[in-house]
């Protein structure tokens, strides 16, 4: 790997040289949608198949319709037709888990690695991946609720000036600390994970520590490439919708499949490449042999 190279343009070229990986979770997340909408599917035909109004959402969108759908005795609870879609994105979320150790294995390596490289990876890293998550999700869910308990005084305070934007602002730029915040608790733990899987870490205390001493050092550079990865997705993400407005007409299903499918496949490879240029810095910076002082002997002393 290049030292020269920049976080963003080392993770770039990782992860285009990894497509593998961003094809096989992109059709898994295909396959888990398409069994969580079986819900909603099923009881939309029961009613749309035999109705004439359905027209209205056959060939384009139209919101009442769909809400009158929604509301009928015989399209059921509304329980039954989300608990697939949330069931089937828990699950997504757990393989990922999965998988993802042989990803970043994948990613530090200067070679393909076998597919026996990579399942022994997931195995291995399995539970210490888990054990991340749950660390991850509580520091995430504290920092959150401080800065959410901050948010109402701030609020409170700003409604009390003469500038009757203030409030407004106020309320942006704690958005925007709270989504920086949490960028970085995600940088965090992607150092972690990267340590884990890397140097075969079992006690994942250790890595967090690793991954918290290396962010504290290097916030501005992650930071920055995180955001920049994060700007190019908005940026692909409202010229999807853009293009989708004008040139997929309403009656188009499958011109609405492909543009948002598109859409979904580069927000996927957005976020496999933070996790690209995270495994970039880890190699050009954190993994480093460490060289154990020989012990020193003492002098003998010969005695006339």
């Amino acid at each position: 790997m290049n030292d020269k190279k920049s976080l963003l343009s080392a993770g770039a070229g990782i992860a285009r040289g990894n497509l593998r990986y961003i094809i096989w979770f992109y059709l898994l997340n295909l396959l888990f949608a398409w069994f969580g909408a079986s819900g909603l599917s099923t009881h939309a035909h029961d009613i749309m198949d035999h109705s004439v109004y359905s027209d209205q959402l056959l060939h384009g969108f139209h919101l009442a319709a769909l809400i009158e759908l929604t509301s009928r005795p015989e399209f059921g609870p509304t329980k039954s037709s989300t608990a697939p879609a949330m069931l089937f994105g828990v699950l997504f979320l757990l393989t990922s888990l999965i998988f993802m150790p042989g990803v970043l294995l994948g990613y530090s390596s200067d070679h393909r690695i076998s597919r026996d490289e990579f399942f022994r990876a997931c195995g291995r890293n399995l539970w210490r991946f888990v054990r991340l998550f749950v660390m991850g999700g509580i520091v995430a869910g504290i920092v959150s609720g401080g800065l959410m308990a901050a948010m109402d005084p701030i609020s409170k305070a700003a409604e009390t000036t003469n500038y009757e934007r203030l409030p407004f602002f106020s309320e942006v730029a704690i958005w925007v600390v709270m989504i920086l915040v949490l960028t970085i608790v995600r940088i965090w733990f992607d150092l972690a994970q990267t340590d884990v899987v890397l140097r075969d870490q079992p006690a994942v205390r250790k890595s967090v520590a690793v991954g918290f001493r290396s962010l504290r050092k290097n916030v501005v550079r992650l930071l920055g490439t995180y955001v920049a990865i994060t700007l190019v997705a908005v940026a692909m993400l409202v010229a999807g919708i853009v293009l989708w407005n004008m040139i997929v007409p309403s009656s188009s299903v499958f011109g609405a499949f492909l543009v948002s499918q598109l859409m979904m496949l580069l927000l996927l490879g957005m976020r496999f490449w933070e996790r690209a240029s995270a495994v970039a810095f880890y190699v050009k910076q954190m993994a480093e042999p460490v060289v154990e002082a020989a012990p020193v002997q003492a002098a003998t002393v010969v005695v006339a």
